[in-house]
């Protein structure tokens, strides 16, 4: 049967006095008195039945026994040492982002090269999560949260309103002669019609009476993916302008309306947890998002 090992704190005592050959030059590595590395090295003899130094005078010697138990502890605490330095170091040079399919698609896909080229030495792996999945909270180092509150004691950045419009291609739109009033959108197909943000919009346009609930059920729960049916010609889809500023700008998609709906609490946030808020990586990567949304604040104020 394998025997227990002894105290942790004996066997530290007793590799720090091995490789000084002194119990006050132990006791300063390890901040303690001489007296307690004494202690603890008396323990360790005790428990193995056996001494470990041959204590003299002024110095203190191994014994066979100790060289031989020394030359093996003290591997064991340097690989224990390698091992928490390598992955400090991979963790260090890792950024774990878990973020909803909308940003992490429209938004970080297309910018994320940028960031890389600033910081080269750091590694970001971007896990995207869907409608019918939670942001990973207990092992990502960022989460972009699009629904999911962030545990209580949780860093939160607001970064995008969920503010949104109805959306479509100009050759969907000709197939009726334009979009002139919201009422021409129920002349069209329509993506997500049981989305609740359809309700919210008709009710903003002064239509509060809209209900889709007759129309074909087809739950994307992406914006990106919406984004792609509208562009395709397939359907007017509710989304975020933000979110489609280059579609917008290609003529890819239009807007025909300037009425912008949205629920107050619902907004795209960046977080992170305490044990990361001060690390190198998280910070680097929360100034560039931020720096990057200021940008685009500061463009669409020019425009």
């Amino acid at each position: 049967m394998t025997q227990p090992l002894p105290p942790l704190a004996a066997i530290r005592a007793f590799d720090a006095a091995s490789r000084h050959l002194s119990f006050t030059r132990a006791a300063d590595e390890l901040g303690m008195t001489q007296a307690a590395v004494s202690y603890q090295i008396k323990l360790l003899e005790e428990k193995l039945g056996f001494a470990l130094f041959v204590r003299k005078p002024r110095q203190i010697e191994l014994t066979e026994n100790g060289k031989r138990l020394a030359d093996r502890v003290t591997w064991a605490f340097e690989e224990i040492r390698q091992s928490f330095d390598d992955i400090r170091e991979e963790t260090a040079n890792t950024l774990i982002v878990s973020s909803n399919t909308t940003f992490a698609v429209n938004w970080l896909a297309h910018r994320i090269h940028a960031f890389e080229v600033q910081h080269p030495n750091l590694n970001v792996r971007i896990i995207p999560y869907g409608p019918a999945a939670s942001p990973e909270f207990d092992t990502a180092d960022v989460v972009v949260s699009a629904c999911y509150p962030p545990p209580p004691d949780w860093t939160s950045h607001s970064i995008v309103r969920a503010q949104f419009t109805p959306m479509l291609s100009p050759a969907l739109a000709d197939t009726i002669g334009g979009v002139k009033e919201p009422a021409d959108i129920l002349k069209l197909p329509i993506v997500d019609a049981r989305d609740p943000w359809w309700g919210i919009w008709f009710k903003a346009a002064g239509m509060p009476e809209v209900n889709l609930d007759h129309l074909p059920f087809s739950r994307m729960g992406s914006q990106a993916l919406e984004a792609n049916r509208a562009i395709a010609g397939q359907g007017v889809a509710i989304l975020t302008p933000y979110f489609c500023r280059e579609a917008l700008a290609q003529g890819l998609l239009i807007q025909p309306f300037g009425i912008l709906a949205e629920v107050p609490d619902e907004k795209w946030s960046l977080c992170y947890a305490p044990t990361v808020r001060n690390t190198r990586k998280v910070r680097l990567f929360r100034d560039w998002v931020l720096a990057e949304l200021e940008k685009d604040r500061a463009a669409e104020q020019a425009a």
